[in-house]
This record gives structure tokens, C-alpha cells and sequence, in this order.
């Protein structure tokens, strides 16, 4: 059985009258990329803050690593890049790292090590105030990683980098998380947290609303068949699959509960039946269509939550 390394039951915020977080209980285990996603308002950023000691529970818990989260040695055993990087701007990249580690005992050439691994070591002697976007939020993650963690909780890290810079973020944390240490990530792009997330929390108005594998939450494929005559296809379909696993969803068009194993014979029975077969194409939900589901919020792209 694999280690638990985060841990909340009940974990509960109140603000005044406000119940920012609302008897939250997840579970992260060790080794594994966990997506936490949630739209605008949602408790996710707060949720996070208790996780890491930052704020105070109104009630409930959080455990990390095996201890109260918030302790001294469960802290130095986590790194942390929530809402933005915060550095000197006037000193360089490796001056502000080095000044990080000095605090945390560790020495130059573990900056060294951290920089080459989000592929800033070329401007690491630039001053930080002129980064673009992208270069501070790498250099916020190589601060997260100096003294290799059991734990990072990264917020965004692939805000402002270039498709290419994203690619090459997404492929660190898979990495890091293969190499045994544990991933929280929060991402707005749902396909990036589908790609590379082992399990997903999805919170809205402050509620854990669920907690699953990205495969379990998608749910299994269907089939897709445009034929002709679409009745003598619906009927047909409906002896394969039952009267409940086909349905009409445009012109010509059924979805029906098969797997795309059954494309073979989907298509020989229709034939048989003297129906012409157009297209049959495997159909999967996406990470963003059950997202928007159980949330209700969706951005104009359709590609990405508000955060």
C-alpha cells in the first residue's frame, strides 16, 4: 500500500460569515501528481494555505508527512510556490536561490542543480526585475525544489511559459513524481492536469466535490456512429447495446455504450442490415467536460478554469 503523504478530515475556514472551506477531506499519496482544480472563489488557494501551516484551521485538520501540518520539521520537508514567486528583484537568479538555501543549509551547488532542471542556468545571472513571466515562474519552482522535498505544492507553474516551456515543465514534474517525491499541482489548463495527474480533487463553493483517478473520473469511452437510415441504425444499436445505451446527439449521429473494442462488430452488424456506415469514431469525456459538469463554470476558450 502506497504512503499517505497529505492528509485533511474536515479541514474547515471561516472567514467572519464567510465559510471559505468546507469540511474538506482528501488524501494525496506518496509518488503521485495530484491535480487540485477549482473555479474562482472555490477554497482551493485556502485550502492550501492550512495544508502548508501558512493559516489556522476554523476546524478539522491537516496532517503531511505523518505530523500536524504546520511543525517546523514537517515544513523544511516541503516546497511551495503559491500565487507567484516573491524575490530581491535587484539581485539575480542565483543570488536570490543561493540566499534561499543559505537559510536552509544547503549548499551553492544544490542551486546549481535546481537551475539546470528548469533550464535557467543560461540567465541565472540576470537580475530577477528583468524576467519575463515565464522566467519567474521557473524560478519559483527551482525554489521549491532546492533540497529535493518529499512534498511540492505547485500553483500554476506553467503560468507564462511558451508551449515549449510548458512541455518541458509538464515532463520535471512526471519526473520528480516517478523519482518518488509527491506532486500537488494546480493548473487551469485541464488538459495539462489530465496529461501528466495521477488523481484530481475538484472543489467548488468550498466542498471537495470529488476526489478519483483521472480515468475513473472520465468515465469509459463510447462509440460515435453516423449511418443511414439513422432508425434502422438506432435499432440495431439498441440490441447491442440496450434501449438505454444508444442515444441521438445530431444529425445522423448516435452515441452508443460500447467500447471501441466493438467497432468491428458495430459495423459488420449494420452492414449485415443492409445500413450505410459513415463514420464510427471513439468518444471520450474530457477532464474539462466533467469539470465544467460538476461545476457549472466554463471560459469562453473552453480550454481553462478560472482560477
Amino acid at each position: 500500500m502506497r504512503e499517505l503523504v497529505v492528509e485533511t478530515d474536515g479541514l474547515t475556514k471561516r472567514y467572519g460569515d464567510r465559510l471559505a472551506v468546507d469540511r474538506v477531506s482528501m488524501t494525496v499519496m506518496r509518488g503521485e501528481v495530484y491535480g487540485f482544480l477549482g473555479p474562482n472563489g472555490a477554497g482551493k488557494t485556502t485550502t492550501l494555505r492550512m495544508m502548508l501551516g501558512l493559516i489556522r484551521p476554523t476546524a478539522g485538520s491537516a496532517s503531511v508527512l505523518g505530523r500536524p501540518a504546520g511543525r517546523p520539521d514537517v515544513t523544511a520537508r516541503i516546497g511551495a510556490l503559491i500565487e507567484g514567486p516573491g524575490f530581491y528583484p535587484y539581485l539575480s537568479g542565483r543570488d536570490n536561490l543561493r540566499t534561499m538555501a543559505r537559510y536552509q543549509g544547503l549548499p551553492n551547488t544544490e542551486v546549481d542543480r535546481v537551475l539546470e532542471m528548469v533550464d535557467l542556468a543560461g540567465r541565472a545571472k540576470d537580475a530577477f526585475k528583468g524576467y519575463s513571466l515565464g522566467m519567474k515562474q521557473r524560478l519559483g519552482v527551482a525554489a521549491a525544489m532546492l533540497g529535493s522535498p518529499d512534498l511540492l505544492v505547485l500553483d500554476e507553474p506553467t503560468n507564462g511559459l511558451d508551449p515549449a516551456g510548458m512541455a518541458d515543465m509538464r515532463a520535471l514534474v512526471v519526473s520528480l513524481a516517478e523519482a518518488g517525491q509527491t506532486v500537488i499541482l494546480s493548473s487551469h489548463i485541464l488538459a495539462e492536469v489530465q496529461e501528466i495527474c495521477d488523481r484530481v480533487g475538484v472543489i467548488n463553493n468550498g466542498r471537495l466535490l470529488r476526489e478519483s483517478t483521472v480515468a475513473d473520473l472520465r468515465g469509459g469511452a463510447t462509440l460515435r456512429v453516423r449511418a443511414t437510415p439513422e432508425d434502422a441504425a438506432l435499432a440495431v444499436l439498441m440490441r447491442m447495446a440496450g434501449d438505454e445505451g444508444v442515444r441521438r446527439i445530431g444529425n445522423e449521429t448516435l452515441e452508443v455504450d460500447l467500447p471501441a473494442t466493438a467497432t468491428p462488430d458495430v459495423v459488420r452488424q449494420l452492414v449485415t442490415h443492409s445500413i450505410d456506415v459513415h463514420e464510427v469514431a471513439v468518444a471520450e469525456r474530457s477532464l474539462e467536460d466533467v469539470f465544467f459538469e460538476m461545476t457549472g463554470n466554463r471560459t469562453n476558450s473552453g480550454q481553462e478554469l478560472v482560477s
